[in-house]
């Protein structure tokens, strides 16, 4: 029964992994607009004494296919959002009409997608990392089992089977995650 709690554990670990991806790559900018890129910005708020996000503040919507408009909910807030977008890492300048902010969104060179490309990449090797780390604790979890004798050795066998499968599934699915988002980059 051990076994069993530690392989859900591992696939709970392991897909919290690929989600925090998935969470992670709708930041990344790719040709198009979407309020995806700046939803999770952070802004100082002088008003509120406070950090929050601007998915907290404002309204994001896309009103053409390269630009952003933000509409903050306070308008006091509006030259806090335009402060901490200017200093983002997106390297778009805001321009404030004094009731929104409109982010023109430039097309990518072909030097950035690919430098865009390798930061992908590079998050998805520290997702398979954290999976690789969760099937590590899960044939621990089932050698440790073994060894206190609350299961075979078949028994930890397969459990360490069934762990590595959820491990090559996870991994396959982080792999097609990025294949899709370097495409979706190094379209024009």
């Amino acid at each position: 029964m051990a076994l069993e709690a530690t392989e859900k554990e591992c696939t709970t670990k392991m897909a919290k992994a690929v989600e925090f991806l998935k969470q992670e790559l709708r930041g990344v900018r790719t040709g198009r607009a979407t309020p995806g890129l700046i939803e999770h910005v952070k802004i100082e708020v002088q008003s509120y004494g406070s950090t929050m996000e601007l998915r907290e503040l404002a309204t994001i919507a896309v009103p053409e296919p390269s630009t952003l408009l933000v509409k903050p909910f306070d308008p006091t807030t509006l030259k806090d959002i335009e402060k901490s977008l200017q200093t983002s890492s997106l390297g778009v300048t805001p321009v404030n009409d004094g009731k929104a902010i409109r982010l023109p969104i430039p097309p990518l060179s072909g030097e950035r997608r690919q430098q865009l490309v390798a930061q992908v990449r590079k998050m998805a090797e520290a997702q398979k990392i954290a999976i690789r780390n969760a099937r590590r604790d899960g044939n621990k979890a089932a050698d440790a089992a073994q060894k206190a004798k609350t299961a075979s050795e078949d028994e930890a066998k397969d459990a360490k089977e069934r762990i590595q499968k959820q491990t090559k599934k996870h991994e396959d699915e982080v792999d097609g995650i990025v294949a899709a988002k370097a495409k979706e980059i190094e379209e024009v």
